[in-house]
């Protein structure tokens, strides 16, 4: 068959470059399906232009594929409206914080502690934090409270300590009803799960904890999930939640990556630009013999279903990069310049209901001479996808 189409979900989570790099230099090789290209691809940062109006610009570069002589890749980067922290919306966060007895080493729970104790150092006045806590059974450890009384948040952070099992499905319960209360349309309100996403206790099933995560989603309340540890650490229903949750993937092995995703890349993190972000790439088969997509295996939507706003696709925050990469065969790379078309096809942020946009651009690129005269970016990009594969 021919398909011109490439159709798929944005992703920004970084949690597979994360892991597989911790297990790297540890001396042992990541879980083959815990390896995910695309966020190998997206855990660097690339200098991409912003957008002049609107929530996206996108950028495309062509290089001989350093692997085959006779095909080229393609790089699409899609650089999202940066925002300043002056800019940021008010902030209301719930904790919901994993202290089962497999949280207790030095890279899980006491690592959790400092960085969200960093995130609590990067709010501002007229930002709440609460903090739920799960193990065998679930409690509030801190009321919705002002970052004004940052001590008393501090205090309830240090107090975080771990035993017994692990309810996640009854935490999550708690905590999506606790961040009710500090509900406002307008404002930021996310749940930020941290864990090593084992759960023993109660409801286990991560389709079933998915299904209520999407519905708070749509009320306006999103989340971030950080993954901590290793051993029994479930990889896959951390994801899994984010991306219900209507928010991001970050694995932390360090207190380096909690400054990265908590305060470095803190707005990108907690405030959301567009909700449901859907890519279709047509290539012009005139100019495009063949392609393959290199990663995003779990992000592929039916081409039908591109303009199908029931249908979940990922979320973009404030600054955030989208970069995609395709191996191409060029009918004739001499004259190639127009590839195709990218079209981007998303929801405002709390605007649930509302009609989706869709934008239209042009895949512009002429054909490097070789990989040493393109840019740094789409040099790293290719050496991060290759390494993934």
């Amino acid at each position: 068959t021919t398909d011109a189409l490439s159709t798929f979900s944005v992703d920004v989570d970084t949690g597979a470059w994360t892991r597989s790099r911790r297990a790297i230099s540890e001396g042992y090789l990541p879980n083959p399906s815990e390896v995910r290209p695309e966020e190998f691809i997206n855990a660097f940062r690339y200098e991409y232009e912003g957008p002049t109006s609107g929530p996206f610009a996108a950028s495309t570069e062509v290089v001989p594929s350093p692997f085959d002589g006779e095909r080229h890749l393609v790089r699409i980067g899609v650089q999202g409206k940066r925002i300043s922290v002056f800019e940021r919306k008010p902030v209301h966060l719930t904790f919901l914080v994993d202290v089962s007895g497999s949280m207790q080493s030095s890279d899980r729970l006491p690592l959790v502690r400092k960085g969200l104790k960093m995130l609590v150092g990067e709010l501002r006045d007229g930002d709440t934090v609460a903090l739920v806590t799960y193990s065998g059974n679930t409690r509030i450890a801190l009321e919705p409270t002002s970052v004004t009384e940052r001590q008393t948040i501090l205090r309830a952070i240090d107090g975080l300590s771990s035993s017994g099992g692990t309810a996640m499905g009854a935490g999550i319960d708690l905590a999506y009803g606790l961040a009710e209360q500090t509900l406002e349309p307008g404002a930021i309100n996310r749940v930020v799960l941290a864990s090593d996403g084992d759960a023993n206790v109660g409801e286990t099933d991560a389709n079933r904890l998915a299904s209520k995560l999407r519905t708070a989603a749509n009320k306006g309340i999103a989340l971030t999930t950080l993954g901590f540890g290793t051993g029994n650490y479930r990889d896959d229903v951390m994801e899994q939640l984010a991306d219900q949750g209507d928010g991001h993937y970050h694995y932390i092995a360090n207190e380096k990556d909690a400054r990265k995703v908590l305060v470095d890349g803190l707005t990108g993190t907690l405030q959301t630009i567009a909700r449901d972000v859907k890519l279709q790439v047509e290539f012009d088969p005139k100019v495009v013999s063949e392609w393959r997509q290199i990663g995003y295996d779990n992000r592929q939507i039916a081409d039908r279903d591109f303009r199908n706003d029931r249908v979940d696709a990922g979320e973009v925050g404030a600054g955030h990069q989208v970069t995609a990469l395709y191996e191409v065969k060029l009918v004739d790379a001499s004259q190639a310049s127009v590839l195709g078309d990218l079209r981007v096809r998303y929801e405002a942020p709390g605007a649930e209901g509302a009609p989706a946009v869709e934008r239209a651009m042009k895949l512009v690129g002429t054909p490097r001479e070789s990989l040493r005269e393109a840019s740094d970016g789409t040099r790293m990009a290719v050496v991060a996808a290759a390494f993934a594969e």
